[in-house]
């Protein structure tokens, strides 16, 4: 008997010490294969990385974010990379790290866990999801893009053109479903998990502004010129108070970044001024 409850307790011990953290980077808008180069890219993936005890447990996540967050190729994809690397990686603590749109598409399977049966055990895994410029009340942006304006074309290498992730994003569209489909907005249930939002408040695009040129000079300029029909506190895509609209506040940009540079929608995805070392650093705390 006593054998018996000694292997037992080594079994639990081995079980436990095989569980571990891990970490899933979402991506925002756009029909992803390759999101590690194309999107975050080499320096970013490698300073998140660093947080963890085990490099092999990121998942950099592939899926069509070009549709609505719910149709089967955004959250239904999203779902099954999560719950494949869950079992594959023993992961019992996950972080969910996501940009922009991806925040919306996390917050959809949070706020509807019968929807789904993959939900719940990922939903029961995760220790925060870190939203990094969420378009949690969607963008004006997104609205002109719909109409068929200049901004298709000027945005089309960050946002996309007429998808439906895009018709999603217009700030009538999700203002209601804030207020029908998702929680965590004001006047709604909480999220389930804690839900942080880190954000960008301005666009550096000066020629003269070394700034300017980290994530790509000709994507600062872009985002200052459609920052022009934002609300003077945006990153060029969202106004802050989109960001700010799900979950908590978890930083402003100038508040962490390295000499309080501000970070514009495309530097929130890149390894620039610090951003990545914030992001291990978290992680370390578990």
């Amino acid at each position: 008997m006593q054998r018996f409850l000694l292997m037992l307790a080594l079994s639990v011990v081995a079980g436990v010490a095989q569980a571990a953290t891990g970490v899933a980077l979402v991506h925002g808008t756009g029909n992803q294969t390759d999101a590690a180069t194309n999107y975050w890219q080499a320096d970013m993936i490698a300073g998140v990385s660093s947080g963890l005890s085990d490099s092999n447990n990121l998942l950099v996540v592939n899926c069509d974010f070009t549709q609505y967050m719910w149709d089967n190729r955004a959250a239904g994809c999203l779902a099954q990379q999560l719950t494949d690397f869950i079992s594959a990686r023993n992961i019992d603590k996950l972080i969910v790290i996501t940009h922009s749109n991806g925040g919306n598409v996390m917050r959809w399977i949070l706020s509807n866990p019968t929807y789904d049966a993959r939900y719940p055990n990922i939903i029961s895994r995760i220790v925060r999801v870190d939203a990094i410029a969420p378009s949690s009340a969607g963008t004006p942006l997104a609205d002109a893009v719909i109409n068929g304006n200049i901004f298709e074309s000027a945005l089309g290498w960050l946002l996309g053109y007429q998808n439906d992730a895009v018709r999603q994003q217009q700030t009538g569209w999700m203002a209601t479903y804030n207020q029908q489909n998702l929680l965590g907005t004001a006047g709604r249930p909480a999220l389930p998990t804690p839900f942080r939002d880190a954000y960008g408040s301005d666009v550096a695009a000066a020629v003269w502004n070394s700034d300017a040129y980290c994530g790509g000079y000709a994507q600062s300029v872009g985002l200052a010129i459609t920052q022009n029909w934002l609300d003077s506190c945006s990153d060029g895509f969202i106004n802050c108070t989109s960001a700010q609209a799900a979950g908590s506040v978890w930083f402003k940009d100038t508040q962490v970044t390295d000499h309080g540079a501000v970070l514009n929608h495309n530097q929130s995805r890149r390894a620039c001024f610090g951003l990545q070392t914030i992001l291990s650093n978290d992680i370390k705390k578990g």
